[in-house]
C-alpha cells in the first residue's frame, strides 16, 4: 500500500494530518528532495508503524539513492539506541552514569556515505520523535554550526511530527479492524 492509499483511509478526526502531509511533504519548499525523503523514512521507522514504514520505504526508492535510503535507516536505528541511552543519562539524578563510557557502537554516524548535514537532520527528526532532549540539542547544535537555518531544522521536525502522528492513526485503524463485533440476532 502506498502512502497516498493510506492517507485515503484517514478518519475524519485526523483530517488535519492528511492536509499537513499534503502541504508539508508533497509541496515542501524548504528541504531538498534527499533531506525530505530521508526525514520521511527515518521518521516512519521511528514511528514503529509497520504499514507506514513499508509505504515510506517503497515510495522513497523513487526519491532516494540506495545509499541515502540505507543512511536514513541507519539514522533511525542509531537514534533508536542513542535516544534511550542519552535520555536515561539526562533523566537520572545519579551523575556517576555520565562518567561511565557509553560503549555503544555508532560507526554508522561516520560511515553512512551521504551529505553529513542530511544525516544530522534525520537524526534530529528521529530524536524529536523519541523525546531525547540531549540528542535533539546535540544534533541541532551541529546543524547550526554548519550553517543550517532554524527554518530548515524546523521543517524536518514538522515532517517528523506529521509522520509520527500518521503512524499512530494507521496503527489505531489497524487495531480497530481486528476487533470482532458479535452479530446481533
Amino acid at each position: 500500500m502506498t502512502i497516498d492509499e493510506l492517507l485515503e483511509s484517514i478518519p475524519a478526526y485526523a483530517k488535519d494530518l492528511k492536509l499537513n502531509y499534503s502541504t508539508l511533504v508533497k509541496q515542501n519548499p524548504e528541504l531538498k528532495e534527499q533531506q525530505l525523503w530521508g526525514t520521511v523514512v527515518a521518521s516512519a521507522i521511528a514511528s514503529r508503524s509497520e504499514d507506514l514504514t513499508a509505504a515510506a520505504l517503497e515510495e522513497a526508492t523513487e526519491h532516494l539513492s540506495p545509499q541515502a535510503l540505507e543512511a536514513a535507516k541507519t539514522a533511525a536505528a542509531l537514534m533508536g539506541m542513542n535516544n534511550i541511552y542519552y535520555r536515561f543519562l539526562h533523566l537520572t539524578s545519579n551523575e556517576k552514569y555520565k562518567t561511565i563510557p557509553a560503549r555503544l557502537r555508532m560507526n554508522g554516524i561516520r560511515t553512512h556515505g551521504i551529505e553529513p548535514l542530511d544525516f544530522e537532520l534525520w537524526c534530529v527528526a528521529v530524536s524529536a520523535i523519541n523525546g531525547c532532549g540531549a540528542c535533539v540539542d546535540s544534533h541541532e547544535k551541529v546543524l547550526k554550526e554548519k550553517g543550517v537555518t532554524e527554518e530548515t531544522i524546523l521543517a524536518a521536525v514538522r515532517i517528523a511530527s506529521i509522520v509520527h502522528a500518521l503512524g499512530a492513526v494507521f496503527d489505531a485503524q489497524k487495531a480497530a479492524r481486528r476487533i470482532v463485533v458479535p452479530n446481533l440476532v
